[in-house]
């Protein structure tokens, strides 16, 4: 079926245009019938303009007319005019005008969707998820990725602006799992092998360090075959960055400027440099985080001094085991029942505390059960050092130094939550985490695992400490928080062979092992790699944070549930016995 070609979008037509003869296509968005007149609202990703029927301008049309229903694809021709003041639209960019229809053409019929095709659906995530392409033509959602798109093409040019090259890495590539689990592709060729999908392209933009690019980034799929939450999906978008002969604050500047650039180009913020910057040990002891939302106070306190004497039995089991006392306080919050305390204390339980001190700050002094097992002297050293006024209440936790700190963090998440201290529109907070620990110690395996990954550079006064107190060594590690959401990590890398030996020696893998899983990175190290470093961005979360929606499937077009399926195209799937001869495999069923 031939059509005009539009002249105009839907969101395009001003008063400026009245009088104008204009083609517009695209999908009915509403339909109202007056009787004498008909009118619908036509929509494009652009916005929406309204077009009005008349029996008396062309009948052909205003009985073609009665036949539309919501999602028909149409094409109108007619003139623009101005609407009266009394008919104006000010929630319509188009509001001050619509178009008179002389001619239409059905382009495609549409059966009634299973949802209504509005950004505030009450639809089911599983039903829109299903029907991804219906749920794509809600206005919020072309939004995300329309700003997806410019966020792309911002970052490129600044990348390129700033003389770095994009490189496309494989995307099969050795199986090397290191903390998540890998996709596996089998090799139809090659019986019995596989590839990997990769996790990062971490390897391959080191080996092109070697080879002498010494600024690339990409932005690039990366996949990992890991437990699912609202942030996360099996395969995710990272910008991915590297530069030789750099230090960490020449990556802190490159990555400083680019996120200034998006503040004003995204949000008209001026974003005020240097980023500020906490130690991972000063962000955990102050808000029990590794990526702290600092768009709110209730910052923590470690209270081991006030209670260094103590005889109240959980403080002091938790001094003699060289744990913690951490506390808190909720300005104002006195007024809590004992229920809304009581929910606290079962959202610490869960987490795995013993349970939650607390104290009602009161002109007179405590109102708490805990109260009478404290000395006037600690109430008053408590009420010093944590800054209390009458009405404020206390929460405290006490036990091992890190479990204990993470409870801490989550309680403050969780009460700023309830207070509603981190809602929309509240200053953005931006910081690096630097100084993070080399090695994490895993107590059911009983070894080391690297906090990052295996290729980081512990501190160059830490290096003698590999084989004396692992434990101890900080790693040349930084990761970028945006409103308590990771965006960004990265290191400077190990770039010499005998080092990284020593550090997967540290991790408990073998040579054989090592050789086997990284061979060839190892191997281009002997030919002369220079220091290097870089960072990846978590892409799809910036955008989710960026555009103020609560997911990341929201600004992925054809995204997984939680459960890493696709409803729409129903994948994962079966597939054929002659494709599993192919590929030298069998399914074998469970027992």
């Amino acid at each position: 079926m031939s059509f005009n070609i539009r002249t105009h979008t839907c969101g395009e037509l001003r008063e400026i245009n009245t009088g104008k003869k204009v083609v517009l296509n695209g999908w009915v968005d509403r339909r109202r019938d007056l009787g004498g007149m008909i009118f619908i609202w036509l929509r494009d990703r652009y916005g929406i303009t309204q077009v009005v029927f008349e029996p008396d301008l062309n009948k052909d049309a205003y009985d073609l007319a009665k036949k539309l229903r919501n999602e028909f694809v149409v094409s109108i021709e007619g003139n623009v005019r101005k609407r009266p003041d009394d008919a104006i639209n000010k929630e319509l960019e188009t509001g001050r005008i619509d178009v008179l229809a002389e001619k239409l053409m059905i382009l495609n019929e549409a059966e009634t969707p299973p949802f209504l095709i509005k950004d505030d659906t009450d639809a089911y995530e599983d039903l829109r998820l299903k029907y991804r392409y219906l749920d794509l033509r809600r206005p919020v959602l072309q939004k995300v990725l329309i700003l997806r798109h410019k966020m792309y093409q911002l970052t490129r040019k600044y990348f390129d602006d700033n003389r770095f090259i994009e490189v496309e890495t494989p995307v099969l590539m050795k199986s090397t799992p290191e903390g998540a689990r890998d996709y596996l592709v089998p090799s139809r060729i090659h019986k019995g092998k596989f590839y990997a999908l990769p996790q990062s392209p971490q390897q391959y933009k080191q080996m092109l360090m070697v080879s002498g690019f010494d600024r690339y980034f990409q932005i690039v799929k990366c996949f990992r075959d890991e437990d699912l939450r609202a942030d996360r999906q099996p395969e995710f978008t990272q910008i991915d960055v590297e530069m030789s002969f750099v230090t960490e604050e020449e990556v802190f500047t490159v990555v400083e400027e680019l996120m200034k650039l998006l503040f004003k180009e995204i949000w008209n913020i001026e974003l005020s440099l240097p980023i500020v910057r906490f130690s991972y040990e000063d962000a955990m002891t102050k808000y029990g985080s590794d990526k702290p939302d600092l768009r709110f106070g209730l910052e923590l306190h470690r209270l081991n001094e006030v209670f260094a004497n103590t005889e109240f039995n959980i403080f002091k089991k938790a001094l003699s085991s060289n744990g913690i006392i951490s506390g808190l306080v909720a300005p104002g919050c006195s007024s809590f029942s004992r229920s809304q305390i009581d929910g606290l204390t079962n959202f610490v339980k869960q987490l795995g505390a013993e349970g939650l001190v607390w104290f009602k700050v009161q002109d007179e002094g405590f109102d708490s059960p805990t109260a009478k097992f404290l000395s006037k002297d600690e109430i008053n050293k408590l009420k010093s050092v944590i800054n209390a006024k009458p009405n404020d209440l206390i929460l405290i936790l006490a036990g091992e130094i890190k479990p204990t700190l993470s409870r801490m963090g989550s309680l403050r998440l969780e009460l700023a939550k309830k207070l509603d201290l981190n809602k929309l529109g509240t200053k953005p907070s931006l910081l690096w985490v630097t100084d993070f620990p080399l090695f994490e110690w895993d107590k059911n395996t009983k070894r080391f695992y690297a906090m990052h990954h295996p290729f980081t550079s512990p501190k160059l006064e830490d290096i003698d400490l590999l084989e004396k107190d692992p434990g101890s060594i900080k790693a040349q590690a930084y990761d970028l928080v945006l409103n308590g959401n990771e965006i960004a990590g990265g290191s400077i890398r190990i770039h010499k062979s005998d080092l990284q030996s020593k550090m997967f020696k540290a991790l408990g893998i073998s040579d054989e092992e090592a050789q086997q899983k990284f061979g060839f990175l190892i191997n281009a190290f002997r030919f002369g790699a220079p220091p290097h470093g870089g960072i990846a961005f978590g892409f799809d979360r910036m955008v989710m944070l960026f555009a103020g929606v609560d997911s990341i499937r929201d600004t992925i077009a054809f995204p997984k549930t939680a459960s890493a399926v696709s409803l729409m195209d129903d994948s994962p799937s079966p597939v054929s016995e002659e494709q599993l001869n192919e590929l030298h495999l069998k399914i074998r069923e469970k027992t």
